[in-house]
């Protein structure tokens, strides 16, 4: 038993030793990942005792640095304690939590809604409980990890159509059974391209089948697009149509945890059956009582929005001006396209070195043509900071030939 157990463990370890990519990128001295942020999260942050440009954040209302939010932060965890030391189900449910679970679900116009620790348990705890082994779950090719490991969790008949593509997208709701449940899980926002879903032409789909029901994720729609930056849903005027609307706190609110809302019978079976909801830890006092804090503001601040899209605005004209190639992004998502994985790193190495800190997106985060460095905004950048960002990121992509 123990001779079997030792050559399973050096099996494992061997295998696990083959993977040398990361290495050999740090080799090269063009590794961009887990970088350390010596300090508060902003439009500027302090990285290798020096000052660099943040536009790799998804902090779109930038609140992360927010003294309000700070300041809630601390005195939930004053009041409550550092954590709930337990599950939702048992022991862990605050009444901050059920408040914060009320002025959700208000917010984005459905009955009711459930808080869980992490947006990406949101989705792989909903998914998987919502459909059963004779029902289907359709995604669109490019929706979130979060959404595929929700898919690949549930036992239901698993489909992907072609990135907004809707008449693809028919396709698979013909292949499927009339008389059961057809789920549709689509991003609300797509996090690296920044398009945004169909959402008018998949609710006229699902008008026109049987039993199609539709999950909007909104982890990069609340706080950006619709009245008081209510996401994509509202946006589009199309609220009541979605049946499941998804967010995160890690974004706009500036903490971290996530959330579903539907009507109270979708919430009420979510509440007692999805397992990444009843058997994980209840999300944190001080990460509750920041989101909340973050909500109002977003609510009561309507300048905050408006300073987004103008900058937002701003940035997109002068990437198109500069030759950037930025695809189809209609967010605060800019997507500068490379297409070259080396190329991609490279960039990002040298944008650093420059100041300026954006990400690299690369397989399985896109296809292999279409690598990009993703440039995101937030409410409190200013025109003077994409100005510099623009003008070192134009330098770097002609120094590697990409512009």
């Amino acid at each position: 038993m123990w001779v079997r157990f030792y050559t399973f463990m050096g099996l494992l370890q061997e295998r696990c030793a083959k993977y040398t990519l990361p290495q050999e990128f740090m080799a090269q001295g063009i590794y961009p990942y887990f970088r350390e942020i010596e300090g508060k999260q902003g439009t500027e942050v302090i990285m290798e005792g020096r000052r660099v440009l943040m536009f790799g954040s998804n902090a779109y209302t930038g609140l992360t640095g927010d003294q309000r939010v700070i300041d809630a932060g601390c005195a939930a965890m004053q009041k409550y304690g550092s954590g709930c030391a337990g599950s939702r189900f048992l022991n862990g449910t605050l009444d901050i939590h059920v408040q914060l679970e009320k002025e959700l679900a208000e917010f984005v116009g459905k009955d009711e809604a459930l808080c869980f620790a992490t947006g990406f348990t949101v989705n792989s705890g909903v998914i998987s409980q919502l459909v059963d082994r004779n029902d289907y779950v359709i995604c669109d090719d490019r929706d979130h990890a979060s959404i595929v490991d929700g898919r690949r969790l549930s036992f239901a008949t698993q489909l992907k159509y072609k990135h907004n593509d809707m008449e693809d997208l028919e396709k698979m709701i013909q292949k499927c059974e009339p008389d059961r449940v057809k789920l549709i899980v689509v991003d609300g926002v797509f996090s690296m391209e920044g398009d945004l879903c169909k959402l008018p032409e998949i609710v006229e789909l699902k008008k026109k089948y049987k039993n199609v029901a539709i999950m909007v994720d909104e982890a990069h729609g609340i706080g950006v697009f619709g009245k008081q930056g209510r996401g994509v849903c509202n946006h589009f005027g199309l609220t009541d149509e979605v049946d499941l609307i998804m967010g995160t706190f890690s974004k706009s609110l500036a903490s971290i945890g996530g959330f579903i809302a539907a009507d109270s019978s979708v919430i009420n079976w979510l509440r007692h059956t999805a397992r990444t909801y009843i058997f994980s830890a209840s999300c944190t006092p001080a990460a509750t009582a920041a989101a909340r804090e973050a909500l109002h503001i977003i609510q009561n601040e309507p300048e905050r929005l408006e300073a987004l899209w103008s900058v937002t605005n701003y940035a997109l004209k002068r990437f198109r001006e500069e030759g950037f190639e930025i695809g189809d992004t209609e967010s605060p998502i800019i997507p500068l396209y490379v297409r070259d994985t080396d190329k991609t790193f490279m960039a990002v190495a040298k944008a650093f070195n420059e100041g300026v800190f954006i990400n690299p997106v690369i397989p399985p985060a896109c296809a292999p043509q279409d690598t990009l460095v993703r440039y995101a905004l937030m409410a409190n950048h200013t025109r003077e900071q994409v100005d510099e960002s623009v003008i070192k990121l134009k330098k770097v992509f002609k120094e590697l030939g990409i512009l």
